[in-house]
Parts: structure tokens; C-alpha cells; sequence
């Protein structure tokens, strides 16, 4: 039950009394205990036995409790009310003839009218507004895995149990709120309760947070879950890093084959110059190259041949 809101006054027709109700709608929490309240200001010579107090729906004018003669009259009253209504006895003598209304449904909502009549009478309605706060919400991303940019997926939220219908809104990483692509439905259970489910169609981008928030309008009370859609969830960057991983490896083996040719063409080159070297080091000497004295030798034996032929 919450705190009262101001009270207005209702006069009878003959001005002889005057009623104190609350302005503003009684709101009570389903399940829990509402207090409607109504009062009057006795006379100094007041007696119960004087007192006829009715309690009733302001549409039907269905019987939700009734008080005469000094105690309950409750023969009529309505079955939906039975062990549920009671009075505060005893304050009734102060004139307070607010009413009890146990274990609160949301059947209940409505116009409560109180009649109150000692010599004269007089009546006042008050309003009860019923509430109840949400579940947290479930966020649910489908599908979960093997997920890549581009792709479609859907964040269903679900909060359950409250009433009266709620609010449902959806804010990305940003906190922008989110109006395209949602589908929202809200079915209420045999308590009367609400469920929401909501489900917003997303394109997949790494790193992306969506929230969804459900609000209860009477209450004011707001509830929210996120769901990021991480890189875990993604594809391309696991093969993004498998292709650097293959291209540094290449490079790698390259600079090694590299590194390898270069030293062997440089051994080469080592090896020549020192064969080179080793040559110039004989012609100092003086020593003739015998490969350089054969031919001139056979050129002689020829000459010495063809003479004698003549």
C-alpha cells in the first residue's frame, strides 16, 4: 500500500456533513493490502448505534461491505469480497470509516463509493488503481553463435508479472533510443498479470550493446537488461588473425631464404678471390705456365717435320 494523496470533502445535499476521501487514486500493490479511506466528523454525543456505513462499487453498486446497528451487516455482500473486507473498529467512534481490502486483485481496480449516514447522510467515491513491478528483464540473443557483421539476429526481451501493461523501450551502445524493428506483445495470465515480450531485429556489428528497459507506469518503476555482442560471438575476426598469423609466418621464412642466399653467394665471391689471389702469387715468380709452353712446342716440332719432308 502507498501513501495517501491529498483528500477531498463531499457535502450532503442539507450541508449537515461533511466526507474526507483521498483525491487522488488509492494504489495498492497486487497481492498486498489496501486501505480506502473515508471519514467524517462526529458530534460530541455520537453513538455506533447511530451509524449506518455502506461500502459499494460505484458502477454495479455491488455490496462490498456494510455496517449497522453497532456491528457488520454482511449477508449481501458480494462473494468476491467474503473474509477479505474489515473495519477499524476501533476508530469507527472517531469517525474513521475507512475500509480494509485484503489480499488486493486486480479485479479490484475501480470506484469504491462510501455512504455514511447518523441523522443525515452523505457519500464519496474513491479510486483504487492496482499495481504490480515487473521482472527483471531476460535478455535472449538468437542465434548465440557463429555470428559475423552483417548478419541478422534477434534480442528478445521478457519481463513477466506486472501490471498494469508496461512501457517497453530500447537504447543501443549510445544510449540512443531505438524505434525500428521492434515487435512488442503483452498477454496477461489468469491472475491478470502482464508478460512482455519484446524482440528487436538487429544487423550484427562487433562490440554492439543493446538494452532493453521495461517501465511501470504507475509505480514508476523501471527495470533493464543489456546484451553486447562481442568479437566471442563472431567469426571474422577469428579469421583475421589466422591470415596475419600465415602472413607473418611467410615473411619470416622469406627473410630466412633470403638470409641464406645471400650468405652463400657471398661465400662464393670469397672463394674466387682467394683462388684469384693464389694465381697473380705464381706469375711473380718467374715460373712459366706449362699450359702456356705446350703449344708452343708442338708448333716447332711441325716446322722441323715439313722441312725435312722438302
Amino acid at each position: 500500500m502507498l501513501p495517501w494523496g491529498l483528500t477531498t470533502s463531499c457535502f450532503s445535499p442539507a450541508g449537515a456533513m461533511e466526507i474526507q476521501v483521498p483525491e487522488e487514486p488509492v494504489v495498492a500493490l497486487f497481492g498486498r493490502d489496501a486501505t480506502l479511506r473515508c471519514s467524517f466528523s462526529p458530534e460530541a454525543n455520537f453513538s455506533l448505534d447511530d451509524l449506518s456505513l455502506i461500502w459499494q462499487l460505484t458502477d454495479t453498486k455491488r455490496l462490498v461491505h456494510s455496517f449497522s446497528g453497532g456491528r457488520d451487516q454482511l449477508a449481501d455482500q458480494g462473494g468476491g469480497y467474503a473474509n477479505r473486507t474489515a473495519l477499524f473498529y476501533d476508530q469507527l467512534a472517531q469517525g474513521n470509516v475507512s475500509l480494509l481490502l485484503r489480499r488486493v486483485e486486480i479485479a479490484d481496480e475501480g470506484s469504491f463509493t462510501c455512504f455514511v449516514r447518523v441523522r443525515d447522510y452523505s457519500s464519496a467515491a474513491v479510486t483504487l488503481q492496482v499495481a504490480a513491478p515487473y521482472s527483471k528483464p531476460n535478455l535472449n540473443l538468437e542465434p548465440n553463435k557463429d555470428l559475423k557483421p552483417g548478419d541478422l539476429a534477434a534480442v528478445t526481451c521478457h519481463a513477466s508479472r506486472g501490471y498494469p501493461e508496461a512501457s517497453v523501450l530500447w537504447q543501443d551502445s549510445q544510449g540512443t533510443n531505438i524505434t525500428e524493428n521492434i515487435t512488442t506483445s503483452q498477454v496477461a495470465n489468469e491472475e491478470g498479470l502482464f508478460d512482455v515480450h519484446s524482440v528487436l531485429q538487429v544487423l550484427v556489428e562487433p562490440s554492439s550493446t543493446y538494452s532493453c528497459l521495461v517501465r511501470n507506469p504507475v509505480l514508476q518503476q523501471e527495470t533493464h537488461a543489456s546484451v553486447t555482442i562481442t568479437g566471442q560471438h563472431l567469426a571474422f575476426p577469428a579469421v583475421a588473425l589466422w591470415v596475419t598469423v600465415g602472413l607473418a609466418i611467410c615473411v619470416v621464412v622469406l627473410l630466412i631464404v633470403l638470409a641464406y642466399i645471400c650468405q652463400k653467394k657471398i661465400r662464393e665471391s670469397c672463394e674466387e678471390e682467394e683462388e684469384n689471389a693464389g694465381t697473380e702469387e705464381q706469375d711473380e715468380d718467374g715460373e712459366e705456365p706449362k699450359t702456356a709452353l705446350q703449344p708452343l712446342k708442338s708448333t716447332e716440332d711441325k716446322a722441323e717435320n715439313e722441312q725435312e719432308i722438302d
